[in-house]
């Protein structure tokens, strides 16, 4: 090559490497144009992260009585009904109880009867006693009236009757008083020891039919530790149910990312499980009250001398469409991907968020109600009928 060639060459191959740095500067500001836009009228309204998990409530199955396990009627990822029986314990003790408790009752209303019958009876001996001590006074008055024509023994035999028979007349109140306090003036089914008799059948038969362990919500067995010829005590867990109709996703953002998040805002969600052609439409319900840190078993001490600051990231509950649950069900645990719409910023924030509704089962009602109705036809049967006002053949 010439030396007069070697000039041009090297003078294209600087041409063509400025061209070709202009071409990626241009690209470079057209990308960051084209970003800025895509930012400015999309991205920005937009707040998402894959830091999100499926979260629910884990109902713990626990008895209300101990004793044996005789039977069990579910196994893990069975669906259940509330109501439906799950364990079963021997009810062989609580049965021999609630009989006792039964007789105890019946014993006790009778009791109760007689009381009220002897008010009757006593009134009727107050009226005989009434009737005595008159007609005492008037055999008195009498022989006072008669002078001398009746003797001074006689006069002292009817002043004694007066005083027997108003003695006896004492004894008598007396007596229906006593019956009167002890009675009271209610109702059979109303007098102390009737309702305290009472209260010993509701809890031998609300025991009774603990021995029968029901699920209080709609949902799946998991985590099943109860096994036939276990011993149980009151409050140990046997297994849990997951309502999957009531589940709802926890996303976790930075800190720096909530500024424009709000109460109701519409979220998007896509679960790894069914990859992103299935969509789920959520809103935002509420945050969490502190960062994961605050809630750690070993939270950070930033008072030491070694600080370093990590950026925090705040739990945010979306709540989700039921109807989208029942078409794809989601289990608790599972990853989700959150994508939250914040054009509309007129929602409420964390310092005004609405409480979230308490969730209330009534499985355990029914048994409340059930021993009522044994009590009261254990009083019917055993009130019979009212006693008569007084004896035949006593006048008051």
């Amino acid at each position: 090559m010439s030396e007069s060639a070697a000039p041009e060459q090297n003078g294209f191959e600087d041409r063509r490497r400025q061209r070709a740095m202009l071409a990626f500067g241009a690209a470079v500001v057209i990308a960051g144009l084209l970003y800025g836009l895509y930012w400015l009228f999309h991205a920005r309204f937009y707040e998402d992260t894959d830091n999100a998990y499926v979260s629910g409530n884990v109902v713990q199955i626990t008895p209300q009585v101990g004793g044996m396990v005789v039977g069990v009627n579910v196994d893990d990822t069975q669906p259940v009904k509330a109501g439906q029986p799950l364990v079963q314990i021997d009810p062989t003790d609580a049965q021999v109880a609630l009989a006792q408790a039964e007789a105890d009752l019946a014993q006790t209303v009778r009791q109760v009867r007689t009381l009220y019958g002897n008010n009757d009876q006593y009134s009727a001996t107050v009226a005989a006693r009434e009737t005595e001590l008159a007609r005492a006074q008037e055999d008195f008055r009498r022989r006072q009236l008669a002078g001398g024509a009746v003797s001074r023994e006689e006069l002292d035999h009817a002043r004694d009757a007066v005083k027997a028979a108003n003695a006896n007349l004492v004894v008598a109140r007396t007596q229906l008083s006593s019956n009167q306090a002890l009675s009271g003036s209610g109702a059979v089914a109303e007098h102390p020891n009737v309702l305290q008799a009472a209260a010993r059948v509701r809890n031998a038969y609300l025991n009774y039919v603990r021995t029968n362990v029901p699920s209080p919500v709609d949902g799946y067995v998991a985590q099943r530790a109860a096994q036939v010829g276990q011993r149980v005590a009151p409050g140990s867990v046997l297994m849990s149910v997951v309502p999957l109709n009531q589940v709802w996703v926890d996303a976790n953002f930075t800190e720096v990312r909530l500024e424009r998040v709000r109460i109701g805002q519409p979220v998007t969600l896509t679960a790894d499980l069914y990859g992103g052609d299935v969509r789920y439409h959520g809103k935002v319900a509420g945050f969490s009250p502190g960062t994961g840190g605050a809630f750690a078993l070993l939270p950070a001490q930033n008072a030491t001398g070694n600080w370093i600051k990590v950026v925090q990231r705040l739990p945010v509950r979306i709540s989700l469409d039921p109807q989208e649950l029942i078409d794809h069900p989601l289990r608790i645990g599972l990853s989700m991907r959150a994508t939250i719409d914040v054009h509309d910023l007129s929602g409420k924030d964390i310092a005004t968020a609405p409480a979230v509704p308490v969730h209330q089962t009534d499985v355990y009602a029914l048994e409340a109600h059930k021993a009522d109705e044994l009590v009261a036809k254990i009083v019917q049967d055993n009130i019979g009928e009212p006693a008569s006002a007084a004896p035949a053949g006593v006048k008051p």
